[in-house]
């Protein structure tokens, strides 16, 4: 009996040994905090559930879970827990953000081109707090889903992702980055393809039709993956009717408020005007809310890449010292040259926040992201925490803010009983920071320790690791 245990204990031993995740010199300059058990004291705690804020919580990890919470008296600290004082200090759930990206905007003359920055991008989302994130789209999937692995394999920092397919779209727009399909052939060879190769969800662009929506949702739904679209010749209400998951962009993108729609057309000239025609309270955007909630649509909202250029910063979140010089200076001559010129694209930007908290006030599904492109003012990690500021001066709720951000954005990618609220049993991926948010919501750049199952990562020394760096690599 004795031996039989013995081996047993061995044996569980050399499990441990060989599922423990090990980190390569280039990752372990950045982990702050490696330990077994960890107590955060006296702080601040936003659970991600959309409930009351708590005061004077004590939160203990263990390995890569939450082992407990709760009111510091009551809860019991190991002995060799390493602890950190939490006072005036605040701890939220790691954000789970859905229209990320591993490229970047760059320019040439008059060309429109993006670039992928394989390197940077993942450090800055997780020093943005980023624990998960979904593609959204990728122009070298190859290379994400390389990233996705050498994360998981300790090589490299960043967050848990969720690798989105190419760009499904007919040739519209002159970016040399997309492949442009020919026939709706083509769609499921694509769906295929990539669901075979480590891709787990799917992204349609401008210009399809709805017949290549309708072969792509097929395909992948049979293969139990999610598609999500940033769309123009369909619109959100056929998408949504065609049994589509997810809609990118808030209402920033739909075609619905046209009144001349050309089946299967993309006039992106005549679907922003009618954003901005339609009233606050039209019939249009209320049908259509009511369509997209029956249907159990999600909408992604992306405030930070429509954020106005007027008083208000060049790269918002603060980012400016993250991008090379050569970037910078095509970023300003744009910036300079639309502000005190953005009164229409101020009123639509407002305009879709309203909506969007009406979509959700009343039960939709919503959640969060970045999108690195535009005018290449939103800048991976800067930008989420932008987004989390853009969306509580917007009106919604601080507790809701971080739900639409964390709990809604797991319960999409369906993996809300592990990640998304701060509960005991969930993976520990938090993020302390330096500040009350009800105070101050800029002290969400105050992020000072992300911990992505249980490892605590420094968020300034990621930050400053890719000074100068964006738009290289």
């Amino acid at each position: 009996m004795l031996k039989r245990r013995i081996i047993l204990f061995l044996s569980l031993l050399a499990i441990q040994q060989i599922t423990a995740q090990e980190f390569t010199d280039e990752v372990k300059r950045f982990i702050a905090i490696d330990t077994t058990v960890v107590a955060i004291k006296n702080v601040g705690l936003i659970d991600g559930k959309g409930t009351s804020i708590l005061d004077g919580q004590t939160i203990v990890l263990k390995k890569d879970k939450i082992v407990a919470i709760g009111k510091g008296n009551n809860i019991e600290i190991p002995e060799n827990a390493l602890i950190i004082d939490g006072t005036n200090k605040t701890v939220i759930p790691g954000l789970v953000m859905l229209h990320e990206h591993l490229f970047y905007t760059k320019f040439f003359e008059n060309w429109f081109s993006v670039g992928q920055m394989t390197f940077s991008f993942p450090r800055l989302y997780l020093a943005g707090g980023v624990t998960t994130m979904r593609t959204a789209g990728s122009i070298q999937p190859q290379s994400d889903l390389n990233v996705k692995q050498w994360i998981i394999e300790g090589k490299m920092t960043g967050p848990k992702m969720d690798v989105t397919s190419p760009f499904i779209e007919r040739e519209g727009l002159p970016i040399a980055e997309l492949g442009f399909i020919k026939d709706t052939k083509e769609v499921s060879e694509i769906v295929n393809f990539w669901a075979n190769r480590g891709v787990t969800s799917f992204k349609l662009y401008n210009n399809i039709t709805k017949e290549d929506m309708k072969v792509c949702i097929e395909e992948a739904h049979n293969r139990g993956m999610k598609v999500t679209g940033h769309l123009c010749s369909v619109t959100y209400e056929e998408a949504s009717n065609l049994g589509i998951d997810n809609l990118e962009h808030g209402f920033m993108a739909a075609s619905d408020f046209m009144d001349d729609k050309e089946e299967n057309i993309c006039d992106p000239f005549s679907a922003r005007n009618s954003i901005t025609d339609e009233p606050i309270d039209g019939e249009k955007i209320n049908r259509l809310i009511d369509i997209l909630i029956k249907n159990g649509t999600t909408i992604t909202t992306t405030p930070n890449v429509f954020e106005p250029w007027t008083d208000r910063e060049m790269i918002p979140g603060g980012g400016e010292k993250a991008v090379t010089p050569e970037v910078l200076k095509d970023v300003k001559e744009i910036y300079d040259g639309a502000s005190g010129k953005d009164s229409l694209y101020l009123v639509r930007f407002n305009k879709n926040l309203a909506w969007l908290k009406r979509f959700y006030d009343k039960g939709g599904k919503l959640v969060a992201g970045t999108d690195p492109t535009g005018a290449g003012r939103t800048v991976a990690g800067y930008g989420n925490r932008r987004t989390i500021e853009i969306l509580s001066e917007a009106g919604f709720p601080l507790v809701d803010v971080i739900k639409i951000c964390t709990l809604n954005g797991a319960t999409y990618l369906e993996q809300q009983d592990d990640i998304g609220t701060l509960e005991v049993g969930k993976t520990a991926d938090l993020v302390l920071i330096d500040g009350d948010l009800r105070t101050d919501i800029k002290n969400i750049r105050n992020m000072e320790i992300v911990f992505k199952d249980g490892i605590g990562f420094d968020s300034k020394k990621l930050f400053e690791s890719v000074h100068g760096k964006v738009g290289l690599n």
